[in-house]
């Protein structure tokens, strides 16, 4: 099997950042920007990295160690999640912060890439505690100018959610009392505290859409033996969270198959297809998907990532599927929905199998896209669709009444409530979301087309966002 220059470049130790940076150098060596140019975004712009005491309730003191890393400046603001996770480090914080200036690149979102990490483990924390350690986090991003609504926009991530991101909105309102768009500092927020609707499951729709516009071409699809669409498409997900659920939920919803979902602790396969919100209430009730009713039990989580299927959802962890285990992967298509799934090696034997990879720089950007419509939201305080709702009605409506006069035929009032819907902000985010990732997929598509021998669609997505973002440097004048 002949060996990529990505691989053999990279037989050391290394981590998820030597991944993400060896992923750019190959895309990059199909660019013809100067070395200096490339350079400059590829390294991260700024880190800050601090530790903070935490008293707590009963006295005690505890030392937290936390970071922000902001790798682009080519667009302001800097976006990107914050994550609380136990094993967390600055190498990470910088390999996600990378990826942020990718994907919001190939989605046109308008910001610089970032990510933030305080090293916990949520789960040994009070809600007390946890909400200390938030509010004490804003602070120290606030005394350095590492947030605010137009300078970095910090969202949800692993081991955060909504009641983190309303203290963190809570945090900076009290440090910038009588700032107007002060509510715009964070994304991910509850809908009744400046959130929007559809934030929460826009990574698992995002990659849903992802999916059914790859499986629309005809092309792919027969190359991979496959039928078009996702009728039928047989399911592997790997994690149960909140993306894993969303995604599978939606795909299900459009026809694909569920038959396997991995945690943890296990994972159960049923080639008849499984439910997901049944198989979440299951784990909720027993703390294990284990024994869920007709299913078959796996025992090692990574074993199911080896099943018999069409499509491989990745939406847990980094670096799963390596030079190991990738020979054995059977699925036509991977879908990655957590950030670095797959490493080099991997990806290589992916390439030589001519499966078909959807990659996480651009599969997994539903969230910040959605992010991106809430950050508008606050910006000009008028909640989606509201301006436009009636308008719309009315539009609609003159043109039943044009119907009814050139064909004679009367509706009744059953039908023209079924024919004018006044659309809401959900609809109006879910048809942003679905655009974006598919003029996104199709962007990406035709860098592949135009440099077949870039390979695969990484590389062409890679490819993609180091030219959107170099263009924005030249037109600055920085790099005449």
């Amino acid at each position: 099997m002949t060996v990529s220059p990505i691989v053999t470049a990279l037989r050391r130790p290394r981590n998820f950042e030597d991944n993400v940076n060896a992923y750019f150098d190959h895309a990059a060596t199909f660019c013809s920007h100067a070395k200096g140019l490339l350079d400059q975004i590829r390294i991260c712009n700024a880190v800050y990295a601090f530790a903070f005491p935490v008293r707590f309730a009963d006295g005690s003191i505890e030392v937290v160690h936390a970071w922000r890393a902001e790798h682009s400046h080519h667009k302001l603001p800097t976006k990107g999640g914050i994550r609380y996770a136990p094993n967390v480090d600055e190498s990470e914080v910088k390999a996600l912060a990378a990826l942020m200036t990718y994907k919001c690149a190939l989605v046109d979102v308008p910001f610089g890439g970032a990510k933030g990490a305080v090293q916990i483990d949520p789960s040994r924390y009070t809600l007390d505690q946890l909400e200390r350690i938030t509010r004490r986090y804003t602070h120290e991003l606030d005394r350095k100018q590492f947030i605010g609504p137009g300078l970095d926009v910090p969202a949800p991530d692993y081991g955060t959610g909504e009641r983190e991101m309303s203290w963190i909105a809570d945090t900076y309102g009290q440090l910038h009392t009588g700032e107007l768009e002060a509510l715009a500092c964070v994304t991910g927020k509850p809908v009744t505290e400046g959130g929007i609707h559809g934030r929460r499951e826009a990574t698992g729709r995002g990659l849903m859409y992802a999916l059914s516009e790859a499986c629309r071409s005809a092309e792919d699809m027969a190359a991979l033996g496959l039928s078009v669409g996702l009728e039928g498409k047989r399911l592997v997900v790997q994690g149960l969270g909140n993306v894993g659920y969303h995604v599978a939920k939606f795909c299900r919803e459009h026809g694909a198959i569920l038959v396997a979902i991995a945690e943890r602790e296990g994972a159960i396969h049923n080639p008849k297809g499984l439910s997901e919100d049944e198989v979440f209430q299951f784990r909720k009730r027993t703390g294990s998907l284990l024994g869920f009713p007709g299913a078959t039990d796996i025992l090692k989580s990574p074993d199911a990532l080896e099943l018999d299927c069409d499509v491989l959802v990745p939406a847990a962890l980094e670096s799963v599927l390596t030079g190991e285990n990738a020979p054995r992967i059977k699925a036509k298509i991977v879908l990655e929905g957590a950030n670095g799934p797959t490493t080099p090696e991997a990806d290589e034997v992916f390439r030589q199998k001519k499966m078909l990879v959807i990659p996480d720089v651009y599969a997994n950007a539903g969230g910040v896209t959605v992010s991106y419509f809430e950050w508008l939201k606050n910006l000009s305080h008028v909640r989606l669709g509201r301006l436009d709702r009636r308008r719309q009605a009315a539009t609609e409506m003159r043109m039943l009444q044009a119907i009814e006069r050139a064909t004679g035929k009367a509706f009744t009032d059953s039908e023209r409530q079924s024919f004018v819907k006044v659309t809401d902000e959900l609809a109006i985010v879910n048809s942003g979301l679905e655009d974006t990732m598919i003029v996104a997929y199709q962007d990406i598509r035709e860098a592949l087309r135009r440099q077949p021998e870039a390979g695969d669609l990484r590389t062409a997505a890679f490819i993609t966002a180091i030219n959107k973002v170099a263009i924005v440097y030249e037109e600055l004048g920085i790099f005449p």
